[in-house]
């Protein structure tokens, strides 16, 4: 086994912890499984990792890499075999300490798992399968698992896999093809899909058999997702989108994440950019990405060939809704949920409860606002009985104007131009987590 020895086990969390932060994950587990009483933990529907749950709370995972050795030369990532960095690999046995110590002191809710490839893909997931199955198996660990499977990897070890994992993920890397080529010569898009499909095809035959058979167990219940990388190569946001409305509708993805490029290796074949990662942009595309799932856009209604990026100045609801002001104003007393889930200001939630509110009698204003509706938003595409809000003109410059005066279309990180990775070992995450660097250390020297 090619694993480092001569690291201690702090080392190697310093150091496959960093590693681990350009690999995104902020997702809802969407699993809710109770513990049984024999073993330890239990997963919760509302979210794993550092996100905000339904209910509000900020929930969170140990985030790791498996090891950071790896033999692809992908030229955007700072774990490529040419870059010289300090490299560790844990073993099965330190993954599942670290996740049952820090669960047990609370200071985690799951794990989410990644890696570079140590010696060959199939090498690499048998180790990951190893460390699943000794966590659920030997320390009857029953959190929340997301892992990711290493395209190339033999096929039954990932079937082994997704019947041990909560979510299981496959990065598409970049948007095409020809992207790949370039940036990434050692993978290829067949490569990457086809454990993709394999996945698909045993979540759907999972739930045909838990259909018939009550004790069946589950394979990758709370589905996978995937990520793209965003300005490393010169692919437009129609070319993004409409890959990830291919996913969505072929792979039945649970989500699609944007990560804005981040120069780590300051290689030769990638852009230089001035203004620093794209996060604007990346906050565009997650907007267009909520649209496609929950509010039934398409791509082609957002963007196309002749008009293929955003506008980085409004979110996209409100720049569709711009140019189509030949449907507005709606009617909120009449309007169907569908048409006002195009409004913009206007969310699945606060339509659901327009349409609920509507029928004990006509809505104010007054009463959108205590529904949950944008006033500031929405004034300029609605009607309360016929009546706008204030005298409006149906102007798109106009409208515009006024829209791009609210401070909420652009994102506080964005707006104070910094962008920050966080690190497990960041003062400021260990102190709002109540950890002390000595608590840390105790926890891994017993």
């Amino acid at each position: 086994m090619n694993i480092t020895e001569n690291l201690s086990l702090m080392e190697k969390l310093h150091i496959l912890t960093d590693a681990a932060k350009y690999d995104v994950a902020c997702t809802s587990s969407g699993v809710d499984r109770k513990g049984n009483g024999i073993g330890m933990g239990n997963s919760i529907a509302p979210g794993i990792c550092h996100t905000f749950s339904a209910d509000g709370r900020c929930v969170s995972l140990l985030k790791i890499l498996f090891t950071n050795e790896c033999i692809f030369s992908c030229s955007y990532c700072q774990n490529n075999c040419n870059n010289d960095i300090p490299r560790a690999s844990f073993t099965p046995d330190e993954v599942c300490e670290l996740t049952m110590e820090f669960y047990r002191r609370n200071y985690i809710e799951g794990l989410f798992l990644s890696s570079g490839i140590l010696v060959s893909p199939t090498y690499t997931m048998e180790l990951i399968y190893q460390t699943l199955y000794k966590l659920r198996n030997v320390h009857h660990f029953n959190g929340y698992i997301h892992v990711k499977a290493i395209p190339g990897a033999d096929p039954l070890l990932i079937e082994k896999t997704g019947f041990l994992a909560d979510r299981m993920s496959i990065n598409l890397e970049l948007p095409t093809s020809d992207s790949l080529r370039q940036l990434a010569p050692n993978k290829t898009r067949k490569t990457i899909l086809k454990p993709m499909r394999l996945i698909q095809n045993g979540i759907t035959e999972n739930q045909n058999e838990l259909m018939l058979y009550r004790n069946t167990p589950h394979f990758v219940p709370a589905g996978q997702s995937t990520q793209m990388i965003i300005g490393a190569t010169p692919e437009n946001d129609y070319q993004v989108m409409k890959v990830a409305e291919g996913l969505y509708q072929n792979f039945q993805l649970k989500r699609v994440f944007y990560s804005a490029f981040v120069n780590v290796t300051e290689s030769d074949t990638l852009p230089m950019l001035p203004g620093g990662p794209p996060l604007l942009r990346e906050h565009r595309l997650y907007q267009a990405d909520w649209l496609l799932r929950y509010y039934h856009f398409q791509v082609d209604e957002l963007l196309s060939e002749d008009r293929p990026d955003f506008n980085i100045y409004l979110d996209p609801k409100c720049d569709w809704a711009l140019r189509h002001l030949e449907l507005f104003p709606v009617e909120i007393n009449r309007a169907d949920y569908h048409t006002l889930l195009r409004v913009p200001g206007i969310g699945a939630k606060s339509a659901g409860r327009i349409v609920k509110a509507r029928r004990s009698g006509r809505l104010t204003f007054s009463d959108l606002k205590k529904i949950g509706v944008v006033l500031k938003r929405a004034l300029y595409f609605i009607t309360c009985s016929g009546q706008m809000m204030y005298h409006t003109r149906m102007d798109e410059d106009y409208i515009c104007q006024n829209l791009m005066r609210d401070k909420t279309q652009v994102p506080a990180e964005v707006r104070n131009a910094g962008y920050r990775q966080l690190s497990l070992f960041d003062d400021d995450i260990l102190t709002q987590a109540g950890i002390s660097m000595n608590t840390c250390e105790a926890l891994l020297t017993g």
